[in-house]
């Protein structure tokens, strides 16, 4: 009764609530970020995560830069020294943290990141939900001068007495879905943007309905021992091209691998790493 009372009241403020970023205010993250202007970072973590939303809350008088909009975009990936004449135009602001969200979609600005970290002890925030186009593009990772952080969804800590194991189970973690009266719909969409904006948009598969079959697939293999040959077979693909798709899944954050347990002395253990998905719901 305690359960579906907490249910009805969480449902009743999610009706009156007109944007979906006041949903993601509603619970306490446990990731701590840095104070402003103390340290520049990479932050990652999966689509609709909170990441914008934690970063807006920690820095509500940064400077941000949203690659997201198109014009900003345009502007930056014809010019990205624009970002160094502009916040030098700006003179010092020490405490202050500028924010630039999206940062794989132009991972030539890390080049001027890094120059104004060095000469200008500037602090940057770096949020991505793609690290793949960053790390394939030989792109500056700024050489150890930004730590790394990474939020994922909704915990049960978190959440405190609005968790609901059985809501959690079937919606999913992420912020939004997870608070969504009616969260199939929005997890189909989120499947689907993902294929359209981080695959496709990106180049990063040449037959798209083939890696849609091997989502499905792979989706099947949920924390399992994955066996490359098997799912590979199902989706009529080369083991190498099921491995490279596990890496797509892996470097946009949807994914990640469990290595086995090697340190066995008095017997042999199974060697092959299992997979997980970030979400249960997008599972």
């Amino acid at each position: 009764a305690a359960r579906a009372a907490s249910r009805e009241a969480r449902e009743s403020r999610i009706d009156s609530s007109n944007s979906h970023d006041t949903l993601n205010y509603m619970f306490k993250r446990n990731l701590v970020l840095p104070e402003p202007g103390s340290e520049s970072f990479f932050l990652w973590g999966p689509r609709q995560s909170g990441k914008s939303t934690l970063l807006r809350e920690a820095y509500p008088d940064a400077r941000w830069l949203d690659l997201l909009k198109a014009e900003e975009f345009r502007r930056y990936l014809s010019r990205p020294e624009l970002l160094r004449q502009e916040l030098e135009a700006e003179g010092p602001q020490p405490r202050r943290q500028i924010v630039i969200d999206e940062i794989q979609k132009l991972p030539a600005l890390l080049d001027e990141v890094h120059w104004l970290i060095e000469n200008r002890g500037l602090r940057f925030a770096l949020c991505g939900s793609s690290a793949r186009k960053v790390k394939r593009g030989a792109a500056n990772l700024l050489g150890g001068r930004a730590t790394r952080y990474e939020l994922h969804g909704l915990s049960a800590a978190e959440l405190g007495r609005e968790f609901d194991l059985d809501r959690m189970l079937n919606h999913g973690y992420l912020p939004r879905i997870y608070e969504a009266s009616r969260p199939g719909r929005l997890l189909e969409a989120y499947v689907a943007d993902y294929l359209k904006q981080e695959v496709a948009a990106e180049g990063l598969v040449r037959q798209l309905p083939t890696f849609s079959e091997f989502l499905d697939v792979a989706a099947l293999s949920d924390g399992e021992i994955v066996n490359f040959s098997n799912i590979a077979r199902e989706c009529g693909v080369s083991s190498h091209t099921a491995k490279s798709h596990f890496q797509i899944l892996e470097d946009t954050l949807l994914g990640r691998w469990l290595p086995a347990h090697r340190k066995r002395p008095k017997r042999r253990v199974i060697g092959a790493p299992k997979f997980y998905f970030a979400d249960v719901g997008v599972v």
